[in-house]
């Protein structure tokens, strides 16, 4: 798949029933983000979806730094889900020991559904395997694969990592400030971006558009050996101080 492109659409059973449309199942108001993990009852699945579980509750709020504040995925308008290649069985076994690892109350419901590809159909599909690992069957376990899908049911941004190294959910959720700004603002996010930063003006607007959109006084440019004014800064007009 490539960035811009729709998401494939399909049918899925899940550790909570299932779905006939994963398009449906998105709706036409969120985003989505999509995880695979290699096998359940495994140590570095059962800390990310731990991490994930608790970054979903309405109760979690995440300082990033001193001025910038990260609420959870929900406030974000967007929906979870999982994947792996284990049975919708064994996902509903599992689920109480993520519960326990990420200290989320029995009577809660657990914040999102985990797909099961037993036949790693989906994941051949999407093309999430990773043959370095196998199971104890010999076949090939799923990568830990992020796919951020927008309203529209494209694919805005990809993450790949090896069954062996677990992902960071507060850059998951970095991408996703960054991706929702910049869907609706004419700025880009520099390294180390979050939310209440300053971002970069687009190259490709022109100074008295930015001005325009951004504010004559808002725009910081950085002087640069080579004259090109193309490092400007600004904070969006939502995040003004």
């Amino acid at each position: 798949m490539r960035l811009g492109e729709v998401f494939p659409d399909f049918a899925a059973t899940t550790d909570k029933g299932g779905f006939d449309s994963f398009h449906k199942w998105i709706g036409d108001e969120h985003w989505a983000i999509m995880f695979s993990h290699p096998a359940d009852f495994t140590p570095v699945c059962t800390t990310e979806l731990s991490r994930a579980a608790q970054l979903a509750d309405e109760c979690v709020i995440l300082i990033l730094q001193s001025n910038s504040w990260a609420f959870r995925f929900a406030s974000r308008h967007v929906k979870m889900i999982a994947l792996s290649c284990d049975s919708a069985e064994a996902h509903r076994g599992w689920i109480p020991d993520i519960r326990s690892y990420a200290r989320i109350e029995t009577h809660k419901e657990f914040p999102f559904e985990i797909i099961t590809d037993s036949d790693r159909k989906l994941a051949k599909r999407l093309d999430m395997i990773d043959p370095d690992e196998l199971d104890s069957a010999g076949l090939p376990l799923t990568a830990r694969a992020v796919f951020f899908i927008d309203p529209t049911k494209k694919l805005r941004a990809q993450i790949l990592y090896p069954a062996t190294t677990g992902r960071d959910f507060h850059e998951i959720l970095r991408v996703i400030d960054s991706l929702q700004l910049t869907a609706k603002m004419p700025v880009a996010t520099p390294e180390g971006w979050r939310v209440g930063d300053e971002c970069m003006v687009q190259p490709w607007l022109p100074a008295g558009d930015a001005e325009q959109r951004f504010g004559k006084n808002s725009i910081r440019t950085v002087d640069l050996p080579s004259g090109r004014p193309y490092l400007r800064f600004t904070k969006p007009p939502s995040t003004q101080q």
